[in-house]
């Protein structure tokens, strides 16, 4: 069953994030784009304004103005007409850049650039009229709806206001000259521009923040959806048990591989074994090739016993290198002592011909980490 919305009280993971994303939900305001757009516009037309209107005028004289010889020849006017369509073409290229432009980058603000191949997928049910009547009649219909009529009702306002306000300027336009007319006009333009990129910046500061929390809890789960992707992100136990169980005997050849390698192993004599290897051209210290507890420490001492690798009896030192030291890591600082003292005497056994007394192992001491194991 569908989690109804009093239960979806988890935020969405990042999982459901990408998966809205691939069916191209995105965070959107229309608003912040318009606002983008017609600031945009705005802001291009009084930094080209001046070049604009005088090529307007230009234009319009050009246009305006015929000799005998062009109305004699027909084919002309198409060419008139299509240099004036470029003409016209290059002297708006500011703004129109500047509206592109505003446009790619404002829906970037909140969502990001996203393409999604799902989105372009044709779908019948939003062609049934039934569905659509549903939506346009539901509570986010509605609320769209009165959204609407606020904006209509704002943007007019500022509109009306500007255009009452400058009620007079535009009423002389029509008795002033062509140059100065356009300059004046151009100018009541850019700033009605201006005052209506600012109404809908007002818009979009309510409508943006709003965006965002409605995506957010559209997309809102349920805990019962948020433990199942868990289920199906991680996989099912058994798969994860015989993943780990694969590592475990992947580790555990490469480590047994690696024992006649070690220069000693430490052992508990029964519960632990460490094999450690060092090499001062080729370490900073004493390293542990192979760790094992159990049927594992046993394996370790007889491979040890095959290839003719001491075995040494330290019980705190070989439960303190167990627990503390990981495979294929060097010793720390705090067991230095302990295993120099036993390298050494492995070193001595290796020089002992006989004839005079064996070496003797010096007392390990006490050594950090190696307390027994509870009862």
């Amino acid at each position: 069953m569908a989690a109804s919305s009093q239960d979806r009280t988890e935020r969405a993971t990042p999982k459901r994030l990408r998966d809205a994303r691939k069916r191209g939900e995105v965070p959107r305001s229309r608003e912040l784009g318009a606002a983008a757009v017609v600031g945009a516009a705005s802001l291009a037309m009084v930094s080209a304004g001046a070049r604009v209107g005088a090529g307007a005028a230009a234009q319009m004289r050009e246009l305006l103005s015929f000799d005998a010889s062009a109305l004699a020849d027909p084919q002309s006017l198409p060419v008139r007409l299509g240099r004036a369509f470029m003409a016209a073409m290059s002297l708006c290229a500011p703004v129109f850049g500047a509206c592109v432009l505003a446009a790619l980058a404002a829906p970037a603000l909140l969502g990001g650039f996203n393409f999604s191949a799902q989105a372009l997928r044709l779908d019948f049910s939003r062609l049934n009229p039934v569905s659509g009547l549903g939506r346009m009649f539901s509570s986010h219909g509605l609320m769209e709806l009165l959204k609407g009529l606020i904006k209509l009702a704002w943007i007019g306002g500022v509109g009306s206001l500007y255009l009452w306000q400058h009620r007079a300027a535009l009423v002389a336009l029509s008795a002033e000259p062509a140059d100065s007319g356009i300059a004046d006009g151009t100018a009541l333009v850019f700033g009605a521009g201006a005052w209506l990129a600012l109404s809908l910046a007002a818009v979009a500061a309510i409508d943006a923040p709003y965006q965002l929390w409605s995506y957010a809890k559209r997309l809102r789960m349920s805990r019962q959806e948020v433990r199942d992707e868990m289920k199906q992100s991680e996989g099912r136990p058994e798969v994860k048990a015989k993943v780990r169980r694969l590592q475990f005997e992947m580790t555990k050849r490469r480590m047994m591989e690696k024992i006649p390698t070690a220069d000693v192993v430490v052992t508990n004599p029964t519960h632990y074994a460490v094999a450690l290897k060092y090499s001062s051209e080729e370490m900073r210290a004493p390293r542990v090739v192979a760790k094992g507890a159990g049927e594992i420490a046993a394996v370790i001492r007889e491979l040890a016993r095959e290839h003719r690798i001491p075995l040494i009896s330290a019980p705190p030192l070989a439960r303190a290198l167990y627990r503390e030291v990981n495979l294929e890591q060097e010793i720390p600082a705090g067991l230095y002592a302990a295993v120099a003292r036993v390298l050494t005497y492995v070193y001595q056994l290796r020089g002992w011909r006989g004839g005079t007394p064996p070496p003797v192992l010096a007392p390990i001491g006490e050594v950090p980490g190696g307390e027994p194991d509870p009862e």
